[in-house]
């Protein structure tokens, strides 16, 4: 483990040290107050994506909580790169966090060249959700199950269209590591989130997306897309008869999940308050049921959990870019 990716899971543990017994130094004047105003969560996709919907329901629980109001920015653009720039440059004050997904652990290899190292200048503060992407197609595809869709797909190379929310997001890898597995060449056309990505599938201008499930769901119950399978290693409950893409594909597998980071330099007190109040609405019915609604289920996490999850997922990513040969278009 390098020492960036060490710094990272330090971080998460001296936030988990700070909910133990009373601690012998003073609290910092700004974090005995905090939180004393709004909260900004950058959320790095355009608006009406999965990240979105799933940043601003939690958002309404968590200003329930904490007591001031948190708001989602959406900035989307490079694969989510604009948007975690902007959080980790901002004052690591608590004031500012991000939301973090696989793109963020996906980023780290697809870019030669990043304004930062997400694991090193980053602090792990919690999990979020963890959830599946679901292969849709538009209803003109002559394809009901997967391996229809493979079938299809042989039998017209290069001119297959898959959508994401953008190069590197997992939505593209999900779709670039079925191609490799699967021996298909689908083309890759990225957009700055999943929302400007759906008004292009939704009337057949793409023809598939392997899309995060909470901006696809309704979707797929309303007949407007045609779901395949789920990229998970089991099935979804919000989707139970859509099998996996795994029962067609042997050893095919996305998860998805989502949590929050701060700037490096955010005080283990504030981190600690934030976890707290995460983990807190996590366990409310009413925000379970909800996710439910969507295909996700909570994931409570510490800091340093959170923070072994982001390193594992880096190192598994890693392989997987390698791999498919995938560049930043």
């Amino acid at each position: 483990m390098n020492r960036h990716r060490r710094r990272f899971l330090q971080l998460g543990a001296a936030a988990v040290l700070s909910a133990g017994p009373p601690i012998a130094w003073p609290m910092r004047a700004g974090a005995q107050s905090y939180p004393s105003r709004p909260i900004r969560w950058i959320v790095s996709f355009a608006a009406g994506g999965a990240n979105d919907i799933v940043a601003r329901l939690l958002g309404q629980f968590l200003s329930e909580k904490l007591g001031q109001q948190i708001i989602v920015e959406d900035r989307g653009g490079a694969g989510g790169n604009i948007g975690m720039a902007a959080v980790l440059a901002s004052p690591p004050d608590g004031y500012t966090i991000g939301f973090v997904a696989p793109n963020n652990a996906i980023n780290a290899t697809l870019y030669d060249k990043l304004p930062y190292d997400f694991i090193r200048d980053s602090v792990p503060v919690a999990g979020t959700m963890l959830l599946t992407n679901v292969m849709v197609v538009h209803p003109s595809v002559p394809a009901r199950t997967v391996a229809e869709f493979i079938g299809y797909a042989k039998a017209n190379p290069g001119k297959v269209y898959f959508a994401s929310s953008g190069t590197g997001a997992s939505p593209h890898m999900s779709g670039e590591l079925f191609n490799a597995m699967t021996g298909i060449n689908m083309i890759h056309v990225p957009y700055r989130g999943a929302g400007p990505a759906m008004t292009d599938l939704l009337p057949g201008r793409v023809q598939l997306m392997f899309d995060n499930l909470p901006s696809s769901i309704e979707h797929i119950r309303g007949g407007r897309l045609r779901a395949l399978g789920v990229t998970a290693a089991k099935r979804s409950e919000a989707l139970p008869d859509v099998p996996t893409i795994g029962e067609s594909v042997p050893g095919y597998e996305v998860n998805v999940w989502n949590g929050i980071a701060a700037p490096r330099g955010t005080p283990p007190e504030i981190v600690d308050t934030l976890n707290r109040a995460v983990n807190a609405v996590l366990a409310d019915p009413r925000l379970q049921a909800r996710f439910a609604e969507l295909g996700g289920a909570p994931m409570p996490m510490t800091p340093a959990e959170f923070g072994n999850l982001v390193v594992a997922e880096t190192e598994k990513w890693a392989k997987v870019v390698k791999l498919s040969g995938v560049k930043p278009s």
